[in-house]
């Protein structure tokens, strides 16, 4: 249950007293803490609240959380969070910090962030840029891998007591929440943990469940001195916070996805799933864990609806969060679309413009040959190989390699596109066959551009997963004369809006 704070202590800390201001003081409260802002620091106290799923109700409870918060969040923003320090009070009653005294409470010291740095802000403004997304992805794939893993067998049953409760949770708020809609929504997901139980408990035996963030939305993530940084994860509930790593990736995704910056979404997650290899057999996973995430913002903004403020916003929310889950749960039969040409033609911008509007959330796996073939390589996807690596031979181990992964993400319910040159029949044949195998729909496009222009736009790459150059675009033009017959032949010429226009209907896409 919520507690007053205590009026003397947060009065002394929003007056600057505290920390010797000479400017003004911002303070900023949540339903757990209090956060004030002076100058480059920020310090952050925690509220005397016991909510049920936390309780800070004691002084000695608040440090424990402290500790927690300030060791978890140093493993991915350690320059954000400095020290812990004591807050004391004399026998005339004045408090002081790191001081002689009774020991009352604590405070974590943090360096402050410009304003405007979260990235909620940053996706209002429409301001997360591919680079900054990129950045994230591969911090989250790094953070990942050291995290500590739980080695739990019992993938289902975790994932299955998340939706429980949390169906519990939105049925005490009948007038908030279709009640009809609640029982629906839960069908469905416990029919997809059913669905999926041996790969969700597979995934524990395979060291995927760890210790992660577990708050990574949007709000929790800052760009600070240019670097995308996570911060302020679930600290108070060790077990909580042990979760898939991709039910974490889970939540980012979905709150890119729910603000509509859903190419942003698969944008993240395509790069997270190419410098993560051991996840991708469990891509079919995203929509279950995406809905999961939507229906627990839609108790947290029901409970928030009902304890004062706006409670009128905060019931759309809840409801926005309520439809947004069950559409992320909806089946879909899944696609195979293939996008060959030649070197420079923009199939990879291309694949990047469609692929959210393909499949289930998060959009279509993008599987690019010029990833793949680095990932055999065993080098980062932007580091340049050498000649002996473009071999027919290591082409052809190339796609093998892609055929069988589009192949085995099929098999998970997911989407596929395909970027490759696909400059032969055998290898369009190749493509195609999976289609067959795995009962689903195929379509091939081939983008078509001439030389000129083509070497203009290789020239013009930074960094990135291709290695070709003028000189291959050459040989290319020379070698790959042959256009397929029976692949949709677009011209690439012009704007990226026009290309994906025509693509879009020639593929019967939905337009955003």
């Amino acid at each position: 249950m919520p507690m007053a704070d205590p009026p003397d202590l947060t009065e002394w800390l929003t007056s600057g007293d505290a920390f010797g201001a000479s400017g003004p003081v911002r303070r900023i409260d949540t339903h757990a803490a209090s956060i004030f802002l002076n100058g480059e620091t920020a310090w952050k106290i925690k509220r005397p609240v016991d909510l049920g799923y936390l309780d800070f109700s004691t002084p000695d409870k608040r440090r424990t959380a402290l500790e927690a918060e300030l060791k978890l969040n140093r493993r991915t923003a350690p320059d954000l969070y400095k020290a812990m320090h004591p807050i004391t009070r004399a026998q005339d009653g004045s408090f002081a910090i790191d001081s002689d005294g009774e020991t009352v409470d604590w405070v974590l010291e943090m360096r402050r962030f410009p304003d405007g740095a979260l990235w909620s802000e940053l996706a209002d403004r429409n301001a997360l840029d591919e680079g900054a997304l990129q950045k994230l992805a591969d911090a989250l794939v790094g953070f990942h891998a050291k995290a500590q893993i739980a080695w739990p067998g019992d993938g289902a049953v975790r994932i299955g007591k998340i939706i429980a409760g949390n169906a519990e949770a939105m049925a005490i708020y009948p007038d908030i929440l279709d009640s009809k809609a609640v029982a629906k929504l839960s069908e469905q997901l416990e029919a997809q943990v059913d669905q999926n139980s041996g790969l969700l408990d597979a995934r524990g035996k395979a060291g995927r469940i760890r210790h992660v963030h577990g708050d990574l939305h949007l709000a929790n993530i800052a760009t600070i001195d240019g670097v995308p940084t996570p911060f302020d994860c679930l600290e108070f509930d060790a077990e909580l916070a042990t979760t898939d790593v991709l039910y974490d990736l889970a939540f980012l995704l979905m709150d890119l996805w729910q603000r509509g910056l859903r190419c942003q979404a698969n944008m993240v997650f395509n790069r997270y799933l190419d410098h993560s290899p051991d996840d991708e057999g469990a891509v079919g996973l995203m929509p279950l864990f995406m809905s999961v995430r939507a229906s627990i913002r839609a108790h947290v903004a029901a409970a928030r609806a009902t304890s004062g403020g706006d409670a009128i916003e905060a019931g759309n929310e809840a409801a926005h969060y309520l439809q947004l889950a069950g559409l992320l749960i909806a089946e879909e039969a899944p696609r195979l679309i293939a996008i060959g040409g030649l070197s420079g033609t923009g199939k990879s911008t291309l694949a990047r413009a469609l692929g959210d509007g393909i499949g289930r959330p998060p959009g279509a796996r993008i599987l690019r040959s010029d990833v793949l073939r680095k990932r055999l390589a065993g080098v980062a996807v932007e580091t340049p190989l050498p000649a002996s690596d473009y071999t027919s031979e290591a082409s052809r181990t190339v796609y093998a390699a892609l055929d069988g992964l589009a192949w085995a993400t099929l098999a998970t319910g997911h989407s596929v596109m395909a970027d490759a040159v696909f400059g032969t029949a055998k290898e369009r044949d190749g493509i195609a066959e999976i289609a067959q195998r795995a009962t689903c729909s195929f379509a091939g496009l081939w983008l078509a551009l001439p030389e000129k222009e083509r070497i203009a736009r290789v020239d013009g790459r930074g960094s990135d997963a291709s290695d070709a150059n003028a000189e291959v675009v050459r040989v290319q033009s020379q070698k790959l004369t042959e256009r397929p017959a029976d692949w949709a032949i677009l011209l690439s010429e012009g704007s990226l809006e026009g290309l994906s226009v025509n693509a879009s209907k020639l593929l019967g896409l939905r337009p955003d």
